[in-house]
């Protein structure tokens, strides 16, 4: 079965995960400091976000979730080091804040916490489909943490994304559509067309996922007990 990430990134063959660059993040393409709002979040940024929204957390706690062999761990690694600048950067944008939490034992951790701009700018993220250029890291992280948050997070998601992938697969065909038949370039879109077809059927799984979750996750309503009869004894 063809790849459904393949042509969509222009990244296969580089192995499973993504591994963060810091400065790439951090830097304008001239090198200089540039500001977060000319910048496009990378997906990690908005996704520590959102795992501090579930919990505050220090930087090593939030390094050993990244670092599990499921969830986001799958998506990409980091080194603990980019993990700290990235943490830096949010907070010197005011999407996360710190304070020194004594422990038990040993000295005092910097714990994280989201705030409120911060939580804004998460759930923006995680509502709007993924570029074609950054399906493959920024869907999945998107993914795993719609799925984290409930069905009904990860299914308007999914239908979003389904979306945006009919409307890139259109494309597509119309552009193989016009091209000489039998030539290179007919044959170069019946392979990209061929592997948007298949991240439309692999988001139709995800579709399917989301709604057997939500479904699982709908809280029945509690049976109300009948009122005792007259005389009977409550044991």
């Amino acid at each position: 079965r063809a790849r459904p990430f393949a042509a969509l990134d222009g990244v296969a063959g580089r192995g499973d995960t993504h591994a963060v660059s810091t400065q790439a993040m951090s830097r304008s393409p001239k090198g200089r400091p540039a500001d977060w709002e000319e910048e496009r979040p990378a997906p990690i940024e908005r996704s520590l976000l959102g795992l501090l929204g579930e919990k505050p957390m220090h930087g090593y706690e939030l390094y050993r979730e990244l670092c599990r062999k499921s969830g986001l761990g799958l998506v990409w690694t980091v080194k603990q080091a980019q993990l700290y600048a990235i943490l830096s950067r949010l907070e010197a944008a005011g999407l996360v804040a710190s304070s020194l939490v004594a422990s038990g034992r040993g000295p005092a951790r910097r714990v994280f916490r989201v705030t409120a701009e911060g939580r804004a700018a998460f759930d923006a993220w995680l509502r709007a489909p993924a570029s074609r250029k950054d399906f493959r890291l920024d869907f999945l992280a998107k993914l795993v943490l719609a799925r984290r948050l409930g069905g009904r997070a990860a299914a308007s998601l999914v239908a979003a994304q389904r979306r945006a992938c009919a409307a890139w697969l259109d494309d597509m065909r119309g552009r193989g559509a016009a091209c000489e038949a039998g030539s290179l370039d007919e044959l170069v879109y019946r392979y990209r067309i061929g592997q948007l077809e298949a991240t439309a059927a692999w988001l139709e799984e995800c579709a399917a996922g989301a709604a057997a979750k939500g479904k699982a996750g709908a809280r029945k309503p509690a049976a109300r007990k009948a009122p005792p009869k007259k005389g009977a004894v409550n044991e």
